[in-house]
């Protein structure tokens, strides 16, 4: 950690060979889904990039995601965070307490104004003008206002400070909410923003964004959620190691069946690893040892939006689905439900908008009655609900 009063960073002396940088860029080009020939490149930029201050806050959360990085399995990777990266400022990780740190995240943003990397780790209470939880007197949303001001761009690490995550769960008598949602309703200021969300997020995850800042200057591209393509561009369902057992139709029911042994698919016990867009079946935990899948316990779909409300840990997604309305249901209604069935459904993977929905309203039911689509196989939509989907679709485009 930096020493208040410091006023340049300390040139950088690497103590990795440069094949172990390479072998290390190597495997940050291939998680960041970039070409090949991009490895040298990676290899140059990266052992001559700027080293930038970094100003890690921590709100509404369980450090959960310090407590992730800190954890990633290959030596090289932690090495190269903490020796290309001042972190100046880290509640948790931070030798200096109380004036002294405060002096020293004063001191980086005035010497960094307009450059250094905010990372954001938790939910930020609004309500009541953000009096549930202060630091040194300030509240966190007045701490974040402050400084986003300065900040090139943000990080958003967890689930928290991506969408809200548990502090926002109902009924949230916090007023607890995310960063993205803080500049849509112009709380703070529009930055560059890139969503790391999880419960934790994957250690690769949060490490392979930094190096690709570090090397590029911007963030890899990102879905609809401010989320980078590279990690969550895929359900967990598709990359599950039990996937095979969803397409034999082979479930444990109970998790001392015989399934469970056996290790059948955990979707009848609840796994929301269908409509989760994570990358943990690739890269694990613990040294890729395993993820909560692989260990036997359902997918909670921790990486998505307000997960803790959807219905039910360990209720499965056929009894979460919206049934659909009988056929003697006014048109509104039928438009109402479809729109449901969407939002619930859909906007995972296509647009939010549905206007820019690509297929046509009219071949949409045709299209998840084939099952032509491995990613559509599993939502078995009924006749009604395909029906209330068209009416829906049809009605904005």
């Amino acid at each position: 950690m930096q020493e208040p009063g410091l006023r340049e960073h300390p040139p950088i002396h690497h103590s990795i060979s440069r094949r172990g940088l390479l072998k290390f860029c190597v495997a940050m080009v291939s998680m960041l889904a970039l070409p090949g020939w991009v490895v040298p490149v990676f290899a140059e930029r990266l052992n001559t990039a700027r080293r930038p201050s970094v100003i890690w806050l921590s709100f509404q959360e369980c450090t959960g995601c310090t407590e992730s990085l800190t954890r990633a399995h290959a030596p090289t990777l932690e090495s190269l965070i903490f020796d290309y990266l001042s972190l100046d400022y880290h509640h948790t990780l931070q030798a200096a307490a109380g004036e002294a740190a405060e002096t020293a995240r004063l001191e980086a943003m005035e010497q960094n104004f307009g450059d250094y990397l905010l990372i954001v780790e938790g939910a930020i209470p609004v309500a009541d003008d953000g009096v549930y939880s202060t630091i040194t007197g300030q509240s966190n949303l007045q701490l974040l206002q402050e400084s986003v001001t300065g900040a090139k761009a943000i990080i958003a690490i967890g689930s928290c400070a991506s969408f809200g995550g548990l502090p926002a769960a109902r009924p949230n008598p916090t007023g607890a909410t995310g960063v993205a949602n803080m500049m849509e309703g112009g709380l703070i200021e529009t930055k560059p923003l890139i969503n790391l969300p999880g419960c934790p997020p994957i250690p690769i995850a949060i490490s392979s964004v930094l190096a690709h800042y570090l090397v590029f200057e911007q963030f890899p591209a990102l879905d609809a959620l401010h989320r980078p393509m590279s990690f969550y561009g895929h359900t967990v369902h598709e990359r599950c190691s039990r996937y095979h057992f969803y397409q034999e139709q082979k479930f444990a029911e109970r998790f001392d069946d015989e399934g469970a042994r056996k290790g059948w698919c955990l979707y009848k016990l609840g796994c929301k690893g269908p409509i989760t867009h994570n990358a943990c079946a690739v890269y694990k935990w613990n040294e890729g040892t395993s993820f909560p899948i692989e260990s036997g316990h359902p997918c909670l779909g921790c990486s998505e939006p307000g997960f803790w409300d959807k219905g039910g840990f360990y209720v499965n997604l056929d009894q979460i689905l919206p049934l659909a309305p009988p056929r003697n249901e006014t048109p509104e209604a039928a438009i109402d439900a479809g729109q449901q069935l969407y939002e619930e459904n859909c906007i995972y993977c296509h647009s939010a908008d549905p206007t820019r929905f690509a297929t046509a309203a009219e071949k949409v039911p045709d299209l998840l009655r084939s099952g032509t689509i491995r990613s559509h196989k599993r939502l078995d939509f009924s006749e009604d609900q395909l029906d209330i989907l068209e009416k829906y679709l049809d009605s904005i485009k």
